[in-house]
């Protein structure tokens, strides 16, 4: 059964029978490889329209640019004297100074070797990318390296109106591909096993293609039913997940999560169900080139926007960089783990001993 809302009620629940970790009931049945590898699949096939994640929109200063580097080639992004967003090769075109240690002066990108200026427009054989902000992450689109049919703006999941959210972004960097970090996503049976510090109790409810599991019941649960359509648990590719956020001890927030792979890079956990119901956590992975070894490495962007209904939540928002500290944090703290699940994943698959 979804979680239930109960407004003007604590989020809060308490395990009343805690099931020791080793105890708990094994998902390695469940998660079947076939499974896993159809739905990364899937999203691979999806378009990109060559837009890749950069960095979070709040890191573009007005005194600095805002750097990095997708598919061995660096990126520099900063605002114009106008507001708008400019991005371009993070390498000068004059010797080659990295751009991304330069400053930025009334708009302008002024390289500290000597003093070429960028405006975001062409000049002296320096081309821009087009760029993007979503109010959250910015983007780029890199038509050479995604060789793909481009598309006029990167694919967005829905959010909750960013004016009455909390969003916070971690960055991580592993040696793995995209499609590690992507598969990682797409295996939510190990969350209670992998990560028993944060999520207990977890139940894989629906996989990709698998009938709604959704059934004639009270009439609340036909409400929480519609609602959670209405929150596009009812595509038929994502996996619907019960689960309930460790808070300490016994206290726990039970929601039903959907997770869904809009582009080939990006994974969506949206909350169908429960407390923080259409809050989302997008993880979105780009490729950074290789390492001196030859090794793959991929960094990961999670950008968690966090809402909620209850009339404290408004209060909350006050201390926004105080929460958005704490969220990020916990998402590190989880991409300390499944990174470490990544890199193994590429690590089997670069040997010819991935499983399958």
């Amino acid at each position: 059964m979804t979680p239930r809302r109960r407004s003007g009620r604590l989020p809060l629940s308490l395990r009343r029978h805690p099931v020791r970790w080793e105890k708990q009931q094994p998902t390695w049945r469940q998660a079947r490889p076939g499974t896993i590898a159809e739905a990364l699949k899937r999203a691979q096939a999806r378009p990109s329209g060559n837009w890749y994640v950069v960095g979070a929109s709040r890191d573009v200063r007005d005194d600095r640019p805002l750097s990095g580097t997708v598919a061995g080639q660096d990126i520099v992004v900063w605002r114009t004297a106008h507001g708008r967003l400019a991005a371009g090769p993070g390498v000068c075109p004059h010797l080659g100074a990295p751009l991304a240690d330069s400053p930025v002066r009334c708009g302008t990108l002024v390289c500290h070797w000597h003093g070429l200026a960028l405006d975001g427009a062409p000049f002296a054989g320096w081309d821009p990318f087009p760029v993007h902000d979503d109010g959250v992450l910015v983007w780029v689109r890199l038509d050479a390296v995604g060789g793909e049919p481009p598309l006029r703006a990167p694919v967005v999941p829905p959010r909750p109106p960013l004016s009455r959210s909390v969003s916070a972004v971690y960055t991580g960097v592993g040696t793995c591909e995209p499609e590690d970090v992507v598969a990682n996503r797409l295996d939510p049976w190990h969350g209670a096993w992998f990560h028993p510090y944060s999520f207990v109790d977890l139940t894989v409810v629906r996989t990709p293609g698998a009938e709604d599991p959704h059934h004639a019941g009270s009439p609340d649960e036909a409400e929480e039913a519609d609602e959670a359509d209405e929150a596009d648990e009812a595509d038929d590719d994502g996996f619907v997940v019960d689960v309930s956020f460790k808070v300490a001890g016994r206290l726990v927030v039970p929601v039903r999560a959907v997770f869904t792979s809009p582009e080939p890079r990006t994974i969506v956990m949206r909350i169908t169900g429960g407390e923080g119901r259409g809050s989302v956590v997008e993880t979105h992975a780009t490729p950074l080139g290789t390492d001196e070894r030859g090794r793959p490495r991929t960094t990961v962007v999670e950008a968690v926007v966090a809402s909620s209904e209850r009339p404290g939540f408004a209060a909350a928002r006050t201390a926004a960089p105080v929460l958005r500290r704490l969220m990020a944090s916990t998402a590190g703290r989880l991409w300390r783990d499944d990174l470490a699940y990544a890199e193994r994943r590429w690590l089997l698959r670069s040997t010819g001993r991935f499983p399958g």
